[in-house]
């Protein structure tokens, strides 16, 4: 088994020393550090979220491999700075306005980091305006939107309202989830994507963005 594959095997394990340890060895021993990504520590991560959607694994498995995938980055990640290795794209997170629950945003956020995306993650109870913020700081091509109860989600209307206000509505998808939210709401407040749960979203976040690269 080769390095990428061992890494890949320990993060669906949840195994974070280990990742830290092969991570390090690969490097020392001149593996490529984007395959060390993408075939290594994505591909775990990868395997996790089919592994959720199919209700194979529950929220705590997701939590330790997505631990597992994070500490294996921060060893990575000046060698790929230096390699010039640059992410599929960055993704503005948060839970709306006046909603405090942050459990699926994180969930959210740690399957979109799996897909090789940069998260700009503005925690939960988050203005729109701020959300606009950040869009215009990072260049951010994709704007999550959570929110967890029925008198919170039109928080992600106004987020789209905002954004429609501030000019830059057409540079960014929007993509909004939750437990009371729906296909038909998304469309009444013309988001661009709904999800059902987290590695839904990630896919459906790595597809926008490649679709919005070769435009």
């Amino acid at each position: 088994m080769g390095y990428c594959e061992e890494i890949a095997e320990k993060v669906i394990g949840g195994k974070a020393k280990d990742v830290v340890a092969l991570v390090e060895q690969a490097l020392s021993e001149g593996e490529n550090p984007e395959a060390i990504l993408t075939e290594g520590l994505m591909a775990g991560m990868n395997v996790i979220g089919e592994r959720f959607k199919a209700n194979e694994v529950f929220v705590p498995e997701v939590l330790v491999a997505a631990r597992a995938m994070n500490k294996g980055m921060g060893v990575l990640k000046p060698a790929l700075a230096k390699a010039g290795a640059e992410p599929l794209g960055k993704a503005v997170i948060c839970t709306v306005k006046g909603d405090m629950h942050d459990i699926g945003k994180n969930l959210v956020k740690m399957m979109i980091e799996g897909r090789g995306i940069e998260c700009i993650d503005l925690g939960s109870d988050v203005d729109p305006e701020r959300v606009v913020e950040a869009v215009k700081e990072s260049g951010a091509q994709i704007v999550c939107l959570s929110a967890l109860l029925t008198t919170t989600m039109n928080g992600q209307r106004d987020v789209i309202e905002a954004l429609k206000a501030a000019g830059i509505r057409d540079q960014v998808r929007v993509m909004v989830g939750g437990a009371p939210v729906t296909q038909a709401f998304a469309d009444e407040i013309g988001a661009d994507y709904y999800t059902l749960d987290a590695a839904s979203a990630a896919e459906v976040a790595e597809k926008a963005l490649k679709e919005m690269n070769v435009k």
